[in-house]
């Protein structure tokens, strides 16, 4: 997923976009309004400062939004309410107010993704992953060979993350603040029941990859494999 980051304060700019980078983000950085409006290449999200040095975030942001639908959340020092009104009538999809920690923008976008996308999904259907298995996202039910499999709603919501980019390697850390709470603090133990859970529902039509000290991995089409052994919790 390609992010389009538009603040000109250079600390919290590279902050940012470490932070999106170890998430797993591709991310252009920008520092004014008019190069953000100069972008050509194609992205999928904005993060947008309102305090840019040659022109208003707010006229930038309403100038991408007349462009097309590109989801926008806008950062900003300013959390007068006035500001986040206008922000938001004019065409932002969300708005983070300054100082914010790098996971609340992470759930932010997810959660931001998650609205603009359920047109797209009902409209294709059911997601397959290899011969076997189907996800229908909109109902939450996920079938194996044709049949319902009874998965408890966390367990459906491991499998549907791990599900959105097969292959990728989700460190612990991910997994837990997407699936269970951004701000998880402490151990992981229950991480590796519900993977156990999902290998012995799902064997044979995909495999959770353990990567000791890393996380997992969810591969697609192949025998169930653990690799290694799954580590115990972790702080």
């Amino acid at each position: 997923m390609r992010v389009l980051l538009v603040e000109d304060d250079e600390p919290v700019a590279e902050s940012l976009r470490r932070g999106l980078i170890r998430y797993g983000f591709a991310v252009e950085w920008v520092t004014t309004g008019t190069a953000a409006l100069a972008v050509a290449d194609p992205y999928d999200l904005v993060l947008l400062d309102l305090g840019l040095p040659d022109t208003d975030g707010l006229d930038v942001c309403r100038a991408l939004r007349r462009r097309g639908d590109v989801p926008i959340i806008v950062i900003s020092a300013r959390s007068d309410e006035t500001d986040r009104v206008v922000g938001l009538e004019i065409g932002a999809d969300d708005y983070v107010s300054k100082p914010f920690g790098v996971r609340e923008v992470i759930a932010r976008i997810r959660a931001v993704m998650r609205r603009v996308q359920p047109k797209a999904q009902e409209q294709s259907g059911p997601d397959r992953y290899g011969p076997r298995l189907t996800i229908d996202r909109k109902a939450a039910r996920v079938r194996l060979d044709g049949a319902e499999v009874a998965l408890t709603p966390k367990e459906y919501d491991l499998l549907a993350f791990l599900t959105e980019e097969p292959d990728a390697l989700m460190s612990r850390e991910q997994i837990m603040e997407a699936v269970w709470d951004a701000n998880w603090f402490g151990p992981t133990k229950t991480l590796d029941v519900h993977v156990a859970a999902l290998r012995r529902k799902l064997a044979g039509a995909v495999a959770i990859e353990a990567v000791r000290g890393v996380g997992f991995r969810l591969v697609v089409g192949e025998a169930d494999r653990t690799g290694d052994p799954a580590p115990g919790p972790t702080p």
